[in-house]
C-alpha cells in the first residue's frame, strides 16, 4: 500500500518520460528480443551442426571435416555454410596469404577450419565468440580437424572486450608487429562499424594492407550503412574490393 502511495506523485513524470522516449524504449526492447532470439537459434543450429560433423567426419582429417560440413548443409538449412562463403574465404586467403587472421563470430567453426587449413605453418587464427557454449563446441571442431592450440585461440567474450586485448595476444615477434592481414566479421552487424573503428584505434589492421570480410546474413541495407559511409569517407585508406550477396570485402591500407 505504501508503495502505491509513493508512486502516485511520480505518475506525471513517468507518463512524460514514456511519451518522450517510448519510441527509443520500444526500439531497445525489439533489439534485445532479436538478440536473444539470434543467440537461442544460433546455439541450437551450432549444436546440431556440431553433433553431425563430430559423429560423421574422420577425426584429424581437415578435408573430411569440411566435406562433412558440406554434407550437413545439403540436408539442413544453415547460414554458416555455403558455396559462396567457401569460395570467397578460400580466394581471399590464397590471395592475401595472411600470417595473422582475426575472426569475429566463431559459430560452428566452419569458417575457422577453412581459414586455418590455408594458413602457413607460422600462421595463427584468433577467433572471438560471445556465447560460451558455441565457443566450446567450435573449439572442439577445430581440434577434431587436426589443428593445435599453438595455431589458434578462441576468446569467449564480446568483440568489444576482445579487441583491446589482441595486441598482447599476438606476441612480441616481428612477424606480428603489424597486426592482422585478414579480418572476418561474422557476428552482430551493428558491431561491424564500432569494431572496425576499434581495430583502427588499436592499430591492429596491418598498415601495408589488410582485407576485411563482412558477412551479410539477411540484414537490411541500414545495418551496413554506417560502415559503408565510413569507408566512402576515407578513400585514402579504404576501398571496396568485392561485393556479393552474402559477403563484402573491403581493403585497408594506411
Amino acid at each position: 500500500m505504501w508503495l502505491m502511495a509513493l508512486s502516485v506523485p511520480l505518475l506525471p513524470a513517468i507518463v512524460m518520460l514514456y511519451s518522450r522516449y517510448r519510441v527509443k524504449v520500444a526500439t531497445l526492447c525489439q533489439r534485445a528480443l532479436a538478440w536473444a532470439l539470434r543467440l537461442t537459434r544460433g546455439r541450437v543450429c551450432v549444436k546440431s551442426t556440431h553433433a553431425f560433423v563430430f559423429t560423421n567426419c574422420t577425426h584429424g582429417k581437415v578435408d573430411s571435416v569440411l566435406e562433412t560440413f558440406d554434407l550437413y548443409a545439403q540436408t539442413h538449412s544453415t547460414l554458416c555454410i555455403g558455396p559462396e562463403i567457401r569460395e570467397v574465404l578460400d580466394e581471399a586467403v590464397r590471395r592475401v596469404r595472411p600470417l595473422r587472421v582475426l575472426e569475429l563470430g566463431t559459430h560452428c567453426a566452419y569458417s575457422s577450419v577453412r581459414l586455418l587449413r590455408l594458413l602457413p605453418p607460422a600462421g595463427r587464427l584468433i577467433t572471438v565468440e560471445l556465447d560460451p557454449v558455441t565457443a566450446d563446441l567450435g573449439e572442439e571442431i577445430i581440434l577434431v580437424s587436426g589443428f593445435k592450440h599453438s595455431q589458434f585461440q578462441v576468446l569467449t567474450c564480446s568483440s568489444a572486450e576482445a579487441i583491446p586485448r589482441l595486441r598482447s595476444l599476438l606476441g612480441p615477434d616481428a612477424g606480428t608487429s603489424e597486426g592482422f592481414n585478414l579480418v572476418l566479421m561474422d557476428h552482430d552487424p551493428q558491431q561491424y562499424l564500432p569494431d572496425l573503428l576499434a581495430l583502427e584505434r588499436e592499430q591492429l589492421l596491418c598498415p601495408s594492407g589488410c582485407s576485411v570480410l563482412l558477412i551479410k546474413r539477411n540484414q537490411g541495407a541500414d545495418d551496413l550503412r554506417g560502415i559503408l559511409d565510413h569507408i566512402r569517407g576515407r578513400t585514402e585508406c579504404y576501398s571496396i574490393k568485392t561485393e556479393l550477396q552474402c559477403v563484402m570485402e573491403i581493403f585497408y591500407r594506411k
